[in-house]
């Protein structure tokens, strides 16, 4: 029998290989322009704001205030079958970055749009919960 292929995890080339380890070991990383000194995520080799090639990778605070979510119902590819309904979301990282992810730990009700939000690691995966310890609703400065 041959096991189903996974939507779900990344196929690293060698220039997002830096990214997706340091996920792996829970870390998030961003890009930044020396340039113009902006961040931006998904990890590309140009800055997409002034198209620099001047570039690098940084930590990330992994905090993050949620910009809108979508539940998600029905997906037929696995292993997303398995875990429907889920929360598709976009988040703002205190970075600046806008990153697409999925929200766990909350469900859609306990949603609001600026609640603060944290990364978290699944199969080294970033995805976002709920801030501990932070009041709800609570925006990043």
């Amino acid at each position: 029998m041959t096991a189903l292929p996974r939507y779900d995890v990344p196929e690293p080339d060698a220039f997002t290989r830096t990214y997706w380890e340091a996920a792996a070991q829970g870390r998030l990383l961003l890009r930044r322009c020396t340039d113009c000194g902006r961040a931006h995520h998904y990890p590309r080799e140009f800055c997409p704001h002034c198209w620099s090639e001047h570039v690098t990778w940084e930590p990330a605070t992994g905090r993050a205030t949620l910009y809108t979510w979508s539940v998600v119902h029905r997906n037929d590819l696995p292993p997303f079958g398995e875990r429907v309904p889920y929360v598709a979301a976009v988040v703002d990282l205190a970075e600046g970055p806008r990153m697409m992810t999925e929200m766990v730990q909350a469900g859609p009700a306990e949603l609001c749009a600026g609640m603060a939000v944290e990364v978290a690691f699944r199969d080294g995966v970033p995805v976002f919960r709920p801030r501990e310890n932070d009041v709800p609703g609570a925006r990043d400065a």
